[in-house]
């Protein structure tokens, strides 16, 4: 399988390559070659020069010439390396079908209190309050996180959600847990023709309050009013997410926790885009098998 996802994986790199411009003369080591160095790198659970060298690749991926340590630190910083990454992601997203159910959720990604990281905030995580960031997933029932955001770990869920909706195909059920019941929120996915339903933190004690909400979030409360059952029995699906978020770090490759070279919110944006990659790279052979 191993074979098959790396093959996927270098398929999409090419075709992101293709698609987004070029500037500049023609480097040495080419952009491909960089982000599959860096991919592998990732694959494999190592920071950047361990991709430097010769003996830590095999059959599967060997470049002719590698470049040196700080080529290669230069260049995975690059403009065009981040938006290689991100048409790598969406090379995926757009080959599945599109989703009836999809689903908000955060996936916490802590670091040790004691770390010197100065973009890593403090927040509410596992229970208590932890030190890191956060994923911010869109995900749908077909297992694709279709769009994603990180940022600090005490960065508002609802307010992080919005910015994911575009990611949302017209008519989609949206199930999210009570962190995500804001009326802006509600209003941003009913204007992509999209309905959210969430538990609801509190519901409006009189007729005034209900009618300052906006329309979206008043539907949400008449439906829990006169369909709680209903309600109650389409949130459990919602459960999903959990598998998802789970599938993504229980292989080997996946989204372990933070290892202490990634660090600050570059680091982290371009190491968690590569795992989900890998995650979707397999993903896609499985549902193709």
């Amino acid at each position: 399988m191993d074979t098959e996802v790396w093959k996927l994986i270098c398929r999409a790199v090419r075709s992101a390559d293709r698609r987004i411009r070029r500037t500049g003369r023609r480097p040495k080591y080419t952009d491909q070659q960089i982000t599959k160095m860096y991919l592998w790198s990732v694959w494999h659970d190592r920071p950047l020069c361990w991709a430097c060298v010769r003996s830590h690749y095999s059959r599967l991926y060997r470049p002719r010439e590698l470049p040196s340590v700080s080529q290669f630190c230069r260049r995975i910083k690059t403009a065009r390396l981040q938006r290689i990454l991100q048409a790598v992601n969406t090379y995926f997203v757009q080959r599945q079908p599109t989703a009836g159910v999809a689903f908000l959720d955060g996936k916490p990604l802590v670091v040790s209190e004691y770390s010197k990281d100065p973009d890593a905030r403090t927040g509410y995580a596992d229970g208590k309050m932890r030190r890191g960031y956060k994923l911010h997933g869109f995900v749908t029932e077909h297992g694709l996180i279709a769009g994603f955001a990180i940022h600090s770990l005490n960065v508002g869920e609802p307010n992080t959600a919005r910015s994911l909706v575009d990611a949302m195909a017209p008519g989609t059920l949206v199930l999210a847990d009570g962190n995500y019941d804001s009326g802006p929120l509600y209003q941003a996915i009913a204007n992509r023709r999209s309905l959210l339903l969430t538990k609801l933190r509190s519901h409006a004690r009189s007729a005034r309050q209900m009618k300052t909400m906006c329309p979206a979030r008043r539907a949400a409360v008449h439906l829990w009013e006169d369909y709680p059952a209903i309600c109650e029995q389409t949130m459990k699906t919602r459960d999903e997410v959990e598998r998802i978020f789970s599938a993504l770090t229980c292989f080997g490759g996946g989204l372990a926790p933070l290892p202490s070279w990634v660090r600050r919110l570059d680091r982290v944006w371009r190491w968690v885009t590569a795992k989900i990659i890998v995650y979707h790279a397999r993903l896609f052979i499985r549902k193709a098998a």
